[in-house]
């Protein structure tokens, strides 16, 4: 099988699962491997991989870039894993993925552990949303090496805040910012990029901000993206892509979600 070349994710095509890896390699972690590659991070390119269920990972330095060439460059010959956008730029800056099943929250069924809901009732806490887009995403970010929200992505979420696609959901202790989440909105599907918390349970309780204001907007999902106990503690299930992407086929439409500064406490589960 040829390279696969796509000029733009409109026109991207998953591989047939029977395709997926004619010599699979003996290491167990080798099917876990990205769709395709694409050097482009512009908010255009960013915005139509979430729009077919693909996340970016950009690598921050060329041992990184190197390193995806090595893993994956027979996978890209075989056409296994496919190329999009310019043939003529180097794509192995940035590997993209859609993990299949994928980890998704139903809006309003975020879990709070016993601790969580402690800190909730004694410490005060406010949420808000899409108002320290910038703050939340530096500390997604911060003491994370190697770093996947590198520079030229962090600019195009930015740009995407600002047109109504990224957002993020700050939680405050006074005027101090100590947890936060941030993700694309589409229609009534929140794609969660990354999350963070300076103190015990602040991401969790960004987590459940985000689920509350999601049903208040009348969206009904969160993909969670990438599976691990943390996500599956909040109530995180798989789901099957091609299930995943069923919900994504329809015209795109930004998020509208509630903004405003809120008591956390309101987030703790009715008796």
């Amino acid at each position: 099988m040829p390279t696969s070349h796509y000029p733009d994710w409109e026109s991207f095509e998953f591989p047939a699962a029977a395709e997926a890896d004619p010599d699979p390699d003996p290491d167990p972690g080798a099917a876990d491997a990205p769709v395709a590659f694409c050097a482009d991070l512009s908010p255009a390119s960013v915005l139509g991989a979430y729009r077919r269920g693909i996340i970016p990972l950009p690598v921050s330095d060329e041992y990184l870039r190197t390193l995806n060439e090595f893993r994956y460059e027979d996978r890209v010959a075989a056409g296994t894993i496919g190329i999009v956008g310019d043939e003529g730029a180097d794509p192995y800056w940035v590997a993209w993925w859609s993990p299949d099943p994928r980890p998704v929250i139903g809006a309003g069924d975020v879990h709070l552990g016993r601790n969580v809901r402690k800190r909730l009732r004694r410490d005060a806490l406010t949420t808000s949303a899409d108002v320290a887009f910038r703050e939340v995403a530096e500390g997604c970010r911060e003491g994370r090496e190697p770093r996947w929200l590198t520079d030229p992505l962090l600019e195009t979420l930015v740009e995407l805040h600002g047109a109504g696609w990224a957002h993020s959901f700050e939680v405050w202790r006074g005027d101090e910012l100590v947890g936060g989440a941030m993700g694309i909105g589409i229609d009534g599907i929140i794609s969660g990029d990354s999350l963070f918390g300076r103190q015990p349970g602040a991401a969790a309780i960004a987590v459940a901000d985000m689920s509350a204001r999601l049903v208040a907007s009348g969206g009904a999902l969160i993909d969670a993206q990438w599976d691990g106990p943390l996500l599956r503690s909040l109530g995180a299930v798989p789901m099957a892509r091609e299930r995943y992407l069923q919900l994504l086929d329809r015209p795109a439409e930004p998020l509208s979600l509630p903004g405003g500064r809120l008591p956390a406490e309101r987030l703790l589960p009715a008796v």
